[in-house]
């Protein structure tokens, strides 16, 4: 039930005959992790913040650097020293106060992982390294959560949805995990700072679709954009069930 002065701040999205006030509803009872409070954890706060999703968990053990001002945008210069995920609710608390918010500020690690996930309907990557990937990939197997992934490099950055309605997982596209250091990541390499908040919207977009069953959800597709060449190209990934039972063994 929405109370009138959520009628009044999701009005446009009430309007929308996709939404309406079921849908409005269905995204208040909605409960979504974002894991990483970086660049494109920033814009997806943002934007699940104002679109009204009732419950937001976010996780992230790091706190704010200068380096991080040019593309996480949720930070000023005063918040740099601070945990990223104090500062984040704070602020994102005065965007929408209807939106409950909850830290975990510790690192996400395969004793703990299972635990957070299981309280949650949808987990949200916005992390910035493989082991992180594939270890968000294997909980939400394992507890069969729907995964909106998105990463960044440079110029490019890539979208796509896992573990949807028996839907390909991180896995299937790439099974095995590259070598540690085999890979730069942003710190070693930069990033344009628009880059993570185009990628961040596309998954926040993403989580909202899925929320109101509504749409085309990017599931069986992964979406890989590069800003500097203006192109857009869209690869289909199928279900490989023998990696997805690996790691259900």
């Amino acid at each position: 039930m929405l109370t009138n002065a959520e009628k009044n701040r999701y009005d446009r999205h009430i309007k929308l005959s996709e939404v309406g006030l079921e849908g409005q509803g269905k995204l208040k009872s909605a409960k979504v992790l974002v894991v990483g409070a970086g660049g494109l954890g920033c814009p997806i706060l943002q934007y699940l913040t104002a679109a009204g999703v009732g419950t937001i968990g976010i996780v992230d053990d790091d706190v704010i650097d200068e380096s991080n001002l040019q593309r996480q945008i949720l930070f000023d210069d005063k918040d740099i020293g601070r945990h990223k995920v104090t500062t984040a609710i704070e602020k994102l608390k005065l965007q929408n106060p209807f939106v409950t918010f909850i830290e975990h500020k510790d690192r996400l690690t395969n004793k703990n992982a299972l635990d957070v996930f299981e309280n949650y309907d949808i987990v949200v990557d916005g992390t910035d390294n493989f082991s992180t990937r594939y270890l968000i990939n294997d909980a939400c197997i394992i507890t069969n959560k729907p995964l909106v992934y998105g990463s960044i490099y440079q110029f490019e950055g890539q979208v796509s949805v896992f573990n949807y309605k028996n839907g390909p997982s991180y896995r299937c596209l790439f099974p095995t995990p590259p070598k540690e250091n085999q890979l730069p990541n942003c710190s070693e390499v930069g990033v344009l700072g628009v880059l993570p908040g185009v990628i961040g919207s596309f998954q926040a977009t993403e989580v909202l679709k899925i929320i109101l069953n509504k749409g085309v959800v990017l599931s069986g597709q992964l979406r890989i954009m590069n800003l500097l060449e203006n192109t857009n190209l869209t690869l289909s990934v199928k279900r490989n069930q023998k990696e997805i039972s690996k790691v259900l063994e």
